[in-house]
């Protein structure tokens, strides 16, 4: 059974993960950002929204207010939105971790994904998915500074644990 002192350290991971990277992807030009690399998400800044617009639906799940739809391609695909929405979602994911005890974590959530499917899942699977999800796109986007020439930042767990302290 992971804990939520685990949970809330691993969404801590996530967010300086993700801000890293998001400040990796602020000295790219235009054209880099957007270069499509024949993904789902095709470009670093598509990657980038996607894993922003995961967090934020995941997010409004676990808080009961899921938003309307994954993401607003107008308001959403643009660097200066990720750098501003998404660490007020990362505050918000700490802020909502801040109230889980053990017991909490275990918690069942109702919820219905984006094509109206209902599911029944652990807190802690959530967290832990969300998590996850982020550090496969992300290491993704490390792969694209790397074909481009870029040295993307260490974003391991590992690293994370190693940083000097705040």
């Amino acid at each position: 059974m992971i804990g939520a002192a685990e949970l809330r350290d691993h969404l801590a991971y996530s967010a300086w993960a993700s801000c890293r990277l998001l400040e990796a992807a602020a000295g790219l030009t235009v054209e880099e950002l957007t270069r499509d690399f024949a993904t789902a998400d095709r470009s670093v800044l598509g990657t980038l929204v996607h894993i922003f617009a995961a967090d934020r639906i995941w997010l409004g799940r676990v808080e009961g207010d899921p938003p309307a739809r994954f993401l607003d391609p107008a308001a959403d695909l643009r660097l200066d939105a990720l750098q501003t929405g998404w660490p007020a979602v990362h505050e918000r994911w700490a802020a909502w971790a801040a109230g889980l005890t053990d017991e909490t974590a275990q918690a069942v959530l109702a919820y219905r994904d984006l094509k109206g499917n209902p599911w029944q899942t652990p807190l802690w699977q959530i967290v832990l998915h969300v998590v996850n999800h982020a550090t496969h796109h992300r290491g993704q986007v490390s792969g694209f500074l790397r074909s481009m020439g870029k040295s993307p930042p260490a974003l391991d767990l590992i690293a994370w644990y190693r940083r000097p302290p705040a």
